[in-house]
């Protein structure tokens, strides 16, 4: 039996949306679960629409995820002429002709289906035509000779058996009239030439399954195995498409989800293995199975990304989430300068409580990062002149100590409680805003001890207290 070997095959016309990275990771998962290669193909045949900035963004994409792929990627283009010589094979053995219908022939074939309420299939007009009856002002297209008798069967390792009446599978174009290949041709030539032995792809693509098989028989070649996964919908059970919100993997990076916590998500988005939710990588390839895949399609759940990202943010080593931090603040915030990282370092335990993304951790620390405090307005409107007393008091207190922890700030801060009959609350926030610019954020003392004494006087000499 031969070694397995799965691709991922994207069209670089877009960003990489979010149904194509968990292909993706099934495809990766089942060949190293098998102890076989995965590999990346870029399908960039379409010249208008593709763009070198998409197939970067699939690259890096793949990369963030932690998806690493065998080799060099398979540049689709570069085989195209492999491509013809198949399709002109094909011609010669029989099983392809050429179709000499002009476009205006087969849209008003189109119309007629339309008006009948049937879906359209080419009539087969030049299938069994005489070549010497061929116009010669009509450049043709090859299209292949499909199956008319019968039924085929699928034997998906994901779906089951699907039967199909043969002749429902029009004769497909696999060379244009300009010369150009089509999807079903190329596709198959770059599978066989690639050795691809599981074919693993959204179930949008049986129909094309069915084609491609025929290809393969024509040509005698080996037919691999398809697994066909159910498309994910959106949470109100649609096709999830390119122009939904958070459906590529750049906006999850921006508002600050963990690579490991998303691919926790996605492999259990239409998979599962017994009642086990969470998965260390090692985990995932060693349990991942086709079997395990359910025939429904999922939906894409915003609020269990967030909380599995929760998850992530309170389990990991605290230095592995400093360094998210630090790639995410640079990439999509504020760069933590130097002289600012053992701080945030050392405050990390209260910064990422109640955190669901890295950018609320980076809310949380704004206020060490940030060289200058933003006064959020309505929150300064708490410092009246009872305030401002209260903090000039609390001033005068720390400043008498060597320095700042709780079991010191605590009895400072119950005397002013006391002194001016008010509560926590009525020290805290004051406190809080001059801090931190916000009545929002960590606790008062986690503040207090994160900016160390010498920020603290610094920061309460602002002139908004006089």
């Amino acid at each position: 039996m031969s070694k397995v070997a799965t691709r991922f095959a994207p069209s670089p016309t877009g960003a990489l949306h979010i149904g194509g990275v968990r292909t993706a990771l099934f495809n990766w998962l089942y060949s190293k679960n098998q102890k076989g290669t995965f590999h990346l193909r870029i399908e960039d045949t379409d010249k208008e629409r593709s763009k070198e900035e998409y197939k970067i963004q699939i690259i890096n994409s793949l990369k963030w995820i932690g998806i690493k792929y065998d080799g060099d990627e398979y540049i689709q283009s570069t085989k195209v002429e492999d491509h013809i010589k198949v399709a002109n094979e094909l011609l010669k053995n029989g099983n392809a002709y050429k179709c000499y219908c002009s476009s205006e022939e087969i849209e008003e074939q189109k119309k007629r289906a339309r008006q009948k309420k049937l879906p359209y299939i080419y009539n087969r007009k030049w299938r069994d035509a005489d070549e010497k009856d061929t116009p010669e002002d009509i450049k043709p297209v090859i299209r292949f000779k499909s199956k008319i008798q019968g039924s085929s069967i699928l034997k998906d390792l994901v779906q089951g058996d699907v039967e199909i009446e043969n002749n429902t599978i029009e004769d497909f174009i696999i060379l244009r009239n300009d010369g150009t290949p089509t999807y079903n041709l190329s596709a198959t030539v770059d599978d066989h030439q690639m050795g691809m032995t599981h074919i693993i792809r959204g179930d949008d693509h049986k129909i094309n399954t069915f084609k491609q098989i025929q290809i393969y028989l024509a040509m005698g070649w080996k037919v691999p195995n398809f697994a066909h996964i159910p498309l994910i919908h959106t949470i109100q059970g649609k096709k999830l498409s390119k122009r939904d919100n958070a459906s590529t993997l750049d906006d999850y990076s921006k508002i600050g989800i963990i690579p490991d916590a998303l691919r926790n998500y996605l492999l259990r988005l239409g998979w599962s293995y017994q009642d086990k939710e969470i998965f260390t990588l090692d985990e995932s390839i060693k349990y991942f199975n086709l079997e395990g895949i359910g025939k429904s399609p999922s939906k894409l759940d915003m609020s269990r990304i967030l909380s599995m990202n929760e998850h992530y943010i309170k389990t990991i080593d605290e230095q592995e989430l400093f360094k998210s931090l630090l790639e995410y603040c640079e990439i999509y915030k504020e760069k933590i300068k130097p002289e600012k990282e053992e701080k945030i370092k050392n405050s990390l335990s209260f910064l990422k409580n109640k955190a669901k993304t890295l950018e609320d951790i980076f809310n949380n620390a704004k206020y060490i990062i940030l060289d200058k405090i933003n006064f959020n307005p309505d929150d300064l409107e708490l410092i009246d002149d009872k305030a401002k007393k209260i903090i000039q008091e609390f001033k005068t207190e720390i400043f008498l100590l060597d320095n700042l922890n709780r079991e010191m700030l605590e009895p400072i801060v119950n005397n002013l409680i006391k002194k001016h009959e008010t509560n926590f609350k009525g020290v805290g926030q004051p406190l809080r805003v001059i801090l931190t610019g916000s009545k929002f954020g960590p606790g008062l003392y986690d503040i207090l001890v994160s900016l160390g004494k010498e920020e603290v006087d610094q920061r309460l000499r602002n002139k908004i207290i006089g």
